[in-house]
């Protein structure tokens, strides 16, 4: 009797197990990636790997979750580009609540099989800018526009969404609380979260940018997160250019240490990685050349004060426009594009303390007397301790020598070496001025 139970017992729970793990298996899946922060080339390979991962392991939707407040032109672009050849149904979310998705962002929002916002964010100002200094002339600030306008009605008109409004984004800049969006159809739907977003885009049919027809089921669906590879995570750290800024600087002091002590070859090759990993992130960056040549003048004026006694007034001018480059080096509209000034004050404090005491150290040592070697002994005074006449013996730097003078020199007498001749010093008088 107490064997059937456990039998029952087993067959009840082998069962329940075999009907969760069907469950499980026909739950439908999501593959969700953030697009946080701005939006650059690595944003792009994100995007595109993500896709990959949801086409693979045959997801019925990839979420991508906005919070961005634009980016460049360029990356923007490659990123829509994978969205709208997706073979996965993509919806795009802006999310958390007080998040974003202005300038590119709205772009990307846009180009999703459907658009959704939380409660508490807002999207549009997309009104293109100049990057890298200086403002475009009129026909060339009309063409940006009208390029950039017409790539949003051509993707809302495909989306079924207000591309007369979403204009207005382009050309006036206007932006959208989420509530604003929804009911003049910039998206179709607002969800607190991603549970009630999978539970609202269940059973609605989507149309494609390829004109075909996908029915979405998400509800109960399970979220898998697309995880960044390190090389991913890596390159979007660098692109911040506050730390492109740090890595540039210590590559440049580690290259510095390098000249200044040939052989150490460790400081030579983290250095120019450094270095070129961060010219690299700041390549593709709005670059404004005035603050590259504060940078410069900053380099300069380190030299000058390790060269001049200047009592600190050129390292301090130094520090200064290092501060100034430092801030003016990235000309972007958009702060997170920025060089900040705490960044710029925490490198060029330290920055030039170390480089003068280097630059300064290295100067003292070129110029100091050689106390080494044949050299060294040149212009070394001692005494003789037997008469040269011409040759005889004497006593310099802690050591008896055999010496040669021109003029005869007697015993006691101080003498200057002149010369050196393999073991042999070459020797003068020095004249006796006690007045004696």
């Amino acid at each position: 009797m107490y064997s059937v139970g456990r039998l029952r017992i087993g067959l009840i729970t082998v069962t329940a197990l075999a009907f969760a793990a069907q469950t499980l298996a026909a739950a439908p899946k999501v593959v969700a990636v953030k697009v946080d922060g701005m939006v650059h080339p690595v944003t792009t390979e994100i995007v595109r790997a993500a896709i990959a991962q949801a086409k693979q392991q045959n997801a019925d939707l990839l979420l991508v979750r906005l919070n961005t407040p634009g980016g460049l032109m360029d990356a923007m672009r490659e990123t829509i580009e994978a969205i709208l050849a997706s073979p996965v149904p993509v919806v795009t979310y802006v999310a958390p609540s007080g998040g974003r998705a202005a300038s590119a962002g709205f772009f990307i929002l846009e180009s999703g099989d459907m658009a959704a916002m939380a409660p508490g964010t807002n999207t549009g100002a997309a009104h293109p800018v100049a990057l890298g200094g200086g403002e475009m002339d009129a026909v060339m600030k009309q063409k940006v526009e009208n390029d950039a306008a017409a790539y949003m009605r051509s993707i809302c008109a495909k989306r079924g969404r207000n591309s007369a409004l979403a204009e207005t984004a382009v050309r006036e800049s206007k932006s959208f609380a989420d509530r604003e969006a929804l009911d003049q159809h910039l998206i179709d739907l607002i969800a607190p979260n991603e549970p009630a977003l999978l539970t609202a885009l269940d059973g609605r049919t989507v149309t494609r940018f390829d004109g075909s027809t996908h029915t979405l089921h998400t509800a109960g669906a399970v979220i898998e997160e697309y995880r960044p590879s390190a090389r991913q995570k890596f390159i979007s750290a660098i692109a911040d250019p506050n730390i492109a800024l740090v890595m540039l600087v210590i590559g440049a002091l580690c290259i510095y240490v390098e000249f200044t002590s040939p052989g150490a070859i460790a400081p030579g090759v983290v250095g120019a990685i450094l270095a070129l990993l961060a010219l690299s992130a700041l390549s593709v960056l709005p670059i404004n050349w005035l603050g590259a040549a504060l940078l410069v003048l900053a380099f300069t004026l380190f030299a000058l004060e390790a060269k001049f006694a200047s009592h600190g007034v050129l390292a301090a001018g130094g520090a200064v426009s290092m501060v100034l480059g430092a801030v003016m080096l990235i000309d972007s509209p958009f702060p997170e594009m920025r060089i900040h000034w705490s960044t710029a004050i925490a490198l060029a404090v330290p920055f030039t303390a170390i480089t003068v005491l280097l630059l300064t150290l290295a100067l003292r040592a070129r110029r100091a007397k050689i106390e080494t070697g044949s050299e060294g002994m040149i212009g070394e005074i001692g005494s003789a301790i037997t008469a040269l006449a011409p040759q005889g013996k004497v006593f310099v730097h802690g050591e008896y020598w055999d010496a040669v003078a021109p003029l005869a020199v007697s015993a006691g007498a101080r003498v200057r070496v002149v010369s050196m001749d393999k073991l042999k010093l070459m020797v003068e008088p020095v004249p006796d001025r006690s007045g004696g």
